[in-house]
């Protein structure tokens, strides 16, 4: 496994050489790594779900660089998924539309629909000019763990099973893209991400949250996610924490004082664009300490934050310790 620079073009050169052979790269995106594969590849995709031990009925997101993809992949792209990436590609978000035969199956885990966004990392923009071909790619961890937001945080999760890590610096939204899908009139929000509901009903009107189908249609959508090792709790106050053993994720500055033997705080301030940007990192940092439990403030559920609490109700559904 090498970390590589992923600014220069030499890494990106053996990244394209190593993606063309069938192999799996690690790079960054403003949301958080990736681990990436040639979406026409059926074989090279298969080993991202073999490096990351993840279920195959989960489906993977199809990075793209330029628009004119959107027309080869898909048809009937409805009118309200063209607003949206015209007002936030490159950018942090996911649309679901219907594919063409060109996507393998295993990609979308046989569903009709296929998950692509343009995402607007530099380094991930050149990988993808430089491949000149869609790139599959979940985030660079192993499944149902923790996203990855630094280069180290993937060689920490994945060591040996990634052969290239494009490192890219820290993730600048620290939480996944939203994912967005349409049906007849109507959009709806699969998995809240980096931007938020608001700002999405400004450009195409209302939208809904996903209901339920039973059907795992998009990444992230499974009823329990982002789980550290180490149980987690959601709590309203530091009052509610039990034990001096464990680590508490504060969202922002507290009042009073905190008896867990460790302490991050998202935003000093409160600010939900900055607690959004910390969350894995400072999470990934908690979950290695010796601890017991993890305690995690609430976060209010406006904008960001209610991408951050989707990701904290999921992870606390792995242990025992839940407020839903």
């Amino acid at each position: 496994m090498e970390i590589l620079d992923g600014l220069d073009y030499s890494s990106i050169h053996r990244a394209k050489q190593l993606l063309e052979k069938g192999g799996v790269v690690a790079f960054p995106t403003e949301t958080v790594y990736g681990l990436g594969a040639d979406a026409f590849n059926p074989y090279a995709v298969a080993k991202i779900f073999e490096i990351k031990k993840r279920p195959r009925f989960d489906p993977l997101i199809v990075h793209i660089d330029k628009m004119e993809w959107v027309h080869d992949l898909a048809v009937d792209v409805p009118p309200k998924a063209l607003r949206l990436t015209e007002r936030f590609w490159p950018g942090p978000l996911t649309i679901i539309i219907k594919k063409r035969p060109i996507i393998p199956d295993i990609v979308t885990a046989g569903l009709t629909t296929v998950g692509i966004r343009m995402p607007a990392h530099p380094v991930a923009q050149e990988l993808i000019k430089t491949f000149k071909r869609p790139i599959a790619a979940p985030s660079a961890n192993p499944f149902g763990y923790i996203s990855p937001t630094r280069a180290d945080h993937v060689a920490q999760m994945l060591k040996d099973r990634v052969e290239i890590i494009l490192d890219g610096g820290k993730s600048v939204f620290g939480i996944e893209s939203t994912i967005v899908s349409f049906l007849d009139e109507s959009a709806y929000i699969n998995r809240h991400g980096a931007i938020s509901a608001e700002e999405i009903s400004e450009v195409i009107g209302s939208v809904y949250d996903s209901k339920d189908s039973g059907v795992c249609e998009s990444p992230g959508s499974l009823p329990y996610h982002y789980s550290p090792h180490r149980p987690l709790k959601i709590v309203n106050s530091p009052l509610e924490i039990a034990t001096e053993k464990s680590s508490f994720l504060s969202f922002k500055r507290p009042t009073i004082r905190v008896i867990s033997r460790y302490v991050r705080t998202l935003s000093e301030q409160g600010d939900l664009r900055e607690a959004a940007a910390n969350f894995f990192s400072y999470l990934i940092e908690l979950d290695n300490k010796d601890v017991d439990i993890i305690y995690a403030e609430r976060v209010p559920e406006k904008g960001l934050g209610r991408a951050i609490m989707e990701r904290l109700k999921k992870a606390s559904k792995k242990h025992r310790y839940t407020t839903l």
